[in-house]
C-alpha cells in the first residue's frame, strides 16, 4: 500500500510524506521546508520520529522547500536526493556522503518506492517534481510551476492521487496589496499555478483510478480553499468535499494512492 500526508504546505514551509508499506515500511520525505523542530513536531502528530524517515527528496532551493533538509540529514544520517542544479543554487554545501544527484528521466529506487523526477518551468535553477509508485500505485507531486507542458502532463498519466498546486486566484491576485513586479512573477510562467491551471490539469490527468486530489501550496493572501475546492470539484465532476486541501499549519491526514 502506498499512502501518503503532508505535514504542512505553503509558503511557510512545506514538507509531504510518503509511506510505502510493506514487512519493513518505506518512507519519504518530500521537501523540509519547516525548521527541524517543528518537523519533529509534525512528525510527532503523525506517530513517527525524524530517524524513521528513510530518504529526503528536496525538490529545489526555495526556502519554503529546502528549510531544514541539511541539519535533518546530518543529524540522522538520512541520505538526500536532490538536482545539482539545486545543490549549486544552496552553495554546494557538504552533506557528508548523503547527497545523491537527482536528474529529469532518471528513475530512483528506494526501498519499495521508485521515485520519478522530472522538470518544471519555475523560477529556480534545476526545479524537479516526482512521481512515486510502489507497482501498483501511483501519487503525483506537482507544486511550484508557472504552467504544466507536455513534459509534466506525460508523468501525470495513470496517476491514483495527485497533490497538485493552487496557489491563487487570478483575481484575487490581481487586486492583492503585492506589488507589481511580484504579482507579475506568481502569475507568470516561471510562477505558479492558478486554480484555474490546477483545474485544467486535474481534468486532463482524470482516470477512473484516480482516488485523490489533494489541493496545495494555497497563497494565504491570494486564495481560499473553498475556491481551490470549487475549482477542482467541476474539473473531476466530484463534490467539492471530495477535495482535501492542504493546510499551512497541520497540512492533511494520511490518504492511500
Amino acid at each position: 500500500m502506498l499512502r501518503f500526508k503532508s505535514l504542512g504546505s505553503g509558503s511557510s514551509g512545506n514538507a509531504t510524506l510518503v509511506e510505502a508499506s510493506g514487512l519493513v515500511p518505506f518512507r519519504l520525505l518530500i521537501d523540509c521546508g519547516l525548521g527541524l523542530k517543528h518537523l519533529s513536531h509534525r512528525l510527532g502528530q503523525a506517530g513517527l520520529q525524524p530517524q524513521d524517515v528513510h530518504a529526503v527528496f528536496i525538490t529545489h532551493e526555495h526556502g519554503d522547500h529546502i528549510g531544514c533538509a541539511r541539519a535533518l540529514a546530518l543529524r540522522y544520517r538520512i541520505p538526500v536526493w536532490m538536482s545539482r542544479g539545486t545543490h549549486a543554487a544552496i552553495g554546494s554545501p557538504d552533506f557528508d556522503g548523503l547527497l545523491h544527484i537527482a536528474r529529469d528521466g532518471d528513475a530512483i529506487n528506494l526501498g519499495g518506492l521508485q521515485l520519478m523526477p522530472f522538470t518544471v518551468p519555475h523560477d529556480a535553477r534545476e526545479p524537479l517534481q516526482l512521481s512515486c509508485t510502489d507497482g501498483a500505485s501511483k501519487l503525483g507531486i506537482l507544486t511550484d510551476l508557472g504552467h504544466a507542458t507536455a513534459h509534466v502532463m506525460a508523468h501525470l498519466e495513470a496517476c491514483n492521487a495527485l497533490l497538485l498546486e493552487c496557489n491563487h486566484d487570478a483575481e484575487m491576485l490581481a487586486q492583492s496589496t503585492y506589488p507589481a513586479f511580484l504579482k507579475k512573477r506568481v502569475g507568470g510562467p516561471y510562477g505558479h499555478l492558478s486554480n484555474t491551471a490546477a483545474a485544467e490539469i486535474a481534468h486532463t490527468v482524470k482516470n477512473p483510478g484516480l482516488r485523490h486530489v489533494v489541493a496545495a501550496h494555497l497563497s494565504v493572501q491570494n486564495n481560499r480553499p473553498t475556491l481551490a475546492q470549487a475549482m477542482l470539484a467541476e474539473a473531476l465532476s466530484c463534490a467539492e468535499g471530495d477535495i482535501v486541501v492542504a493546510g499551512p499549519d497541520n497540512g492533511c491526514g494520511w490518504l492511500q494512492a
